[in-house]
């Protein structure tokens, strides 16, 4: 999403994202020095951030900035995130698969419980100033789903500058731009040499990771969690165990006016 948004602002102009290294186009405002950094950004100004909503900074919500959230299957979460630390050397060690995953299901993780996480800001959804994406979106369309973060923002672009976005935000531009890629990085950070930070760009990829006794445990604890919230991509892994959606609110008699569905 990063990288979209830095496409966007340029008009798709491709210098920006080749020239600047992707931590200092849009700060981690949980870390020290992207929060000092945001003062200097010119505006308009992009900020990332992995934190849960009761701990993000309260100003942004009084202003007028607007939250784009994406979600990704909290599966390949799991897989990507178990990855990820094992290169990253801030984190402890993850431990067997098993470990983490029941690390993960207990939300004894960075950033705590994706359950939690998603749940929470999810609350926002409606405001006109909150944009909810999937990362399974993205890969369908990701020509579409570029388009609705331009109408979110109120920002118009031309088709050859839509479709220079497109082109240089997908996953194998990103991967081979070392601007995004993250190789930037010392050792000391990120340890290239036990794998990459970018590395299949795909979804359902968790398949070729559980078993049946794990996809059997983490599904249990989803349905507890997850009952009564909207309908999200991936919960077609379910199988025929799926959610009962969140309950829609009734019309009022001759109101000629349906409910709209979740993500609308």
């Amino acid at each position: 999403m990063i990288e979209i948004l830095s496409l966007i602002l340029k008009d798709g102009d491709p210098t920006w994202i080749h020239s600047v290294p992707i931590w200092e186009r849009a700060p981690w405002c949980e870390t020290i020095l992207g929060a000092f950094s945001l003062p200097d950004q010119p505006r308009p100004r992009l900020l990332s951030s992995h934190l849960p909503v009761h701990i993000f900074p309260k100003a942004v919500f009084a202003s007028k900035a607007k939250v784009i959230y994406l979600a990704r299957n909290p599966r390949d979460v799991l897989v990507s995130f178990y990855h990820y630390s094992k290169i990253a050397q801030q984190l402890k060690d993850p431990g067997t698969p098993d470990q983490f995953l029941q690390n993960f299901l207990k939300g004894e993780v960075q950033f705590g419980s994706w359950f939690d996480h998603i749940k929470g800001w999810i609350r926002m959804q409606g405001k006109e100033n909150f944009l909810f994406l999937t990362y399974e979106e993205l890969q369908q369309d990701l020509h579409g789903s570029v388009q609705r973060v331009c109408e979110f923002l109120g920002w118009s672009l031309g088709e050859e500058a839509l479709g220079s976005v497109v082109a240089h935000s997908a996953f194998g531009a990103m991967k081979a731009n070392t601007m995004s890629n993250y190789t930037l990085l010392p050792s000391s950070l990120l340890d290239h040499s036990l794998g990459a930070f970018l590395r299949k760009g795909v979804s359902g990829d968790w398949k070729n990771h559980f078993t049946v006794a794990q996809s059997e445990a983490f599904n249990r604890v989803y349905r507890e969690q997850m009952q009564g919230m909207p309908t999200f991509p991936w919960d077609k892994d379910l199988g025929d165990n799926v959610l009962d959606p969140e309950p829609e609110p009734e019309t009022s008699p001759g109101s000629g006016e349906d409910s709209k569905p979740p993500h609308q």
